[in-house]
């Protein structure tokens, strides 16, 4: 143990807001061996260099050290699953300080946002809430014209990560089909296996909920999986030169024509990044009914202008890249770095690593 609370000696949190007094009893609770600080992150102002310089762990988002103020830091933790906005900093490209990511912990609020548009869409939830803003009780025809549930649905979800794998279980619960889709091959039962960080009593850990799995970084390939007949498709993939446009007017196309569900066209869901979508081709394909509708939590650009026709698209459902965001994100993201604390020492391999060099 002793090597343990050494390590914790001096953990940093850096926080952009006035942090609660029950999320501040939190922490102490997670790291009851750590002298702990809370740093008020304020954009702008410069981090004084003694903050840094008598961490041994920091847990932060943007603010990180100058090379000569980190020695005695030994793991930073970033409450981001991707490092982007980080990649060309010192500590990154010239230090060998660990440094793990967030990664895992967006599953349970993603999904529940995906299921949420979903169902809004397909219960039409939006006629009887307005219906009750102007205190109308709707006639029956009228109100239920068009409603579907999702049982026998088939849901193909690009990108079969820790949010994907959320979306399958719910997708599941729901009486759907789940086909998963990745860019290197998935054969054996070993393979399925989520290796990452996992919330708990979430995801699909071993891989067993997908009916049947496709893989390919070609274009080829994903229309095949577009064409297996899905009346979902959910895309949750990083956006690479690979994946820009990935789903453009043909693909969209393909999919909408092998969609044979007698209620509907296809919906599209979109958490991964805007750009993945051609914007233009899917305005095009919501105006002529080629899809059913959209539920899209990122765009292309981002703000999405005012005068963007997306905006007015039917059956379109926007949010302001808000699907991740809750009360729990914060606690989860700290849970990682107190299993990576226990595994660090006990001189076990860490989880959610940045691997300098790949970029992830």
């Amino acid at each position: 143990m002793g090597g343990e609370k050494e390590l914790e000696r001096v953990l940093v949190i850096f926080y952009q807001q006035h942090m609660p007094e029950k999320l501040q009893k939190d922490i102490e609770s997670k790291f009851p061996d750590a002298e702990v600080t809370i740093h008020k992150s304020q954009q702008g102002v410069p981090v004084p260099p003694e903050v840094y310089q008598n961490a041994t762990v920091l847990a932060t988002f943007l603010d990180l050290p100058e090379l000569k103020d980190a020695k005695n830091i030994k793991l930073i933790h970033t409450f981001s699953a991707g490092l982007d906005h980080l990649l060309h900093h010192p500590i990154l490209r010239e230090s060998d300080i660990a440094i793990t990511t967030s990664s895992g912990i967006h599953g349970p609020p993603i999904a529940e946002w995906t299921v949420m548009n979903w169902l809004v869409a397909s219960r039409k939830y939006v006629s009887t809430y307005e219906a009750q803003k102007s205190h109308e009780w709707l006639k029956t025809p009228a109100s239920t014209r068009d409603m579907h549930d999702q049982v026998g649905k088939k849901v193909g979800i690009l990108g079969y990560g820790s949010i994907g794998r959320q979306i399958g279980r719910i997708s599941q619960a729901l009486g759907m089909t789940v086909h998963a889709y990745t860019a290197s091959p998935r054969p054996t039962p070993e393979s399925r296996h989520d290796n990452g960080y996992i919330v708990p009593g979430t995801g699909d850990p071993d891989g067993s909920i997908p009916a049947s799995w496709h893989h390919g970084t070609d274009r080829n390939s994903i229309r095949e999986f577009l064409a297996i007949g899905l009346d979902h498709l959910v895309i949750s993939l990083p956006l690479t030169p690979q994946t820009t446009h990935l789903l453009a007017a043909e693909e969209i196309t393909i999919l909408s024509e092998n969609c044979h569900h007698y209620a509907s066209k296809p919906y599209v869901t979109n958490i991964s990044r805007g750009k993945v979508i051609d914007q233009k081709a899917l305005v095009e394909a919501l105006h002529s009914g080629v899809l059913g509708g959209a539920a899209l939590d990122v765009t292309d650009p981002e703000p999405l202008p005012k005068d963007d026709p997306l905006w007015d698209a039917p059956n379109v459902q926007i949010s302001p890249h808000v699907s991740s965001h809750g009360n729990e994100y914060f606690p989860r993201s700290l849970d990682i770095l107190k299993v990576n604390l226990g595994r660090m020492a006990k001189g076990e391999p860490l989880i959610n690593v940045y691997k300098r060099g790949k970029g992830y």
